[in-house]
């Protein structure tokens, strides 16, 4: 694959990182992402991934934009209010970069479409707001061997996990919350509040990670988890280890 004058251009300042260079722009064309969530988390990561130029991204999201979304859903515009966020984010995402395949899909991820809708991406990058979701991608990525990036924000703290299934050793979800919590809204940011720039900054990291993961590069997340304290301005990485009775211990075996 020979580049064109318009993507040396285009990512010029990416190509000269010498962790990154022609090799490693070609694995990101290559690449598929698939967010979940096109909101306070999946907003910051649609924009930098389509960005970079990453080869495919889906977005499953089937809320509608509500004019409280604005204050942290950075993709939409008071324009967009009632108009379906997957579809609207995709829009706003081919004007960013019109030569990367991009995909909507107007539903909720469930049991039943999960793999039909996650089976051709690479990575699954969570930005959904409820456990239920968070579990069902955890299980399914664990099951079919794919990169999870996750994030969780609520107030003022965020939190970011890498959990790399192609990886043996890797902890799982279930590893830091073994069972579903009883309070299922927990993090919702809906009831609990939440720093609009916070999910700026959790999002953000949350692409930085997913293209470390496809380019093997840096330091892996995998195995750790980060904790962001908006307020104090901290960073923490918390050593995440596998626990002997998880679910995941069987599945890896």
């Amino acid at each position: 694959m020979k580049f064109t004058k318009n993507q040396i251009e285009r990512y010029s300042r990416q190509i000269i990182l010498k962790k990154i260079g022609a090799i490693g722009q070609k694995k990101l064309f290559k690449s598929s992402i698939l967010i979940v969530g096109a909101g306070g988390l999946g907003s910051p990561v649609a924009i930098y991934l389509a960005a970079l130029g990453i080869g495919k991204i889906g977005i499953i999201d089937k809320d509608r934009v509500e004019i409280s979304n604005l204050a942290r859903q950075i993709i939409f515009t008071t324009d967009d209010i009632k108009k379906n966020k997957s579809s609207v984010a995709i829009k706003k995402l081919k004007k960013i970069n019109p030569h990367i395949q991009l995909e909507s899909f107007n539903d909720n991820l469930t049991k039943k479409n999960i793999n039909q809708i996650a089976k051709n991406f690479q990575v699954i990058v969570d930005g959904s707001d409820n456990f239920r979701t968070r579990f069902l991608i955890n299980d399914y990525c664990l099951n079919n061997r794919k990169i999870l990036v996750s994030g969780a924000i609520s107030k003022f703290d965020g939190q970011v996990y890498t959990f790399n299934f192609l990886k043996k050793n890797s902890p799982c979800l279930r590893c830091f919350i073994p069972a579903m919590p009883t309070n299922l809204d927990v993090d919702n940011c809906e009831y609990e509040g939440v720093l609009g720039p916070l999910a700026g900054i959790i999002g953000s990291i949350q692409a930085n990670e997913a293209v470390k993961e496809i380019l093997k590069i840096g330091d892996s997340l995998c195995g750790y988890i980060l904790i962001i304290d908006a307020l104090k301005l901290t960073f923490r990485k918390i050593k995440l280890a596998k626990r002997s009775n998880c679910y995941c211990n069987e599945r890896n075996k």
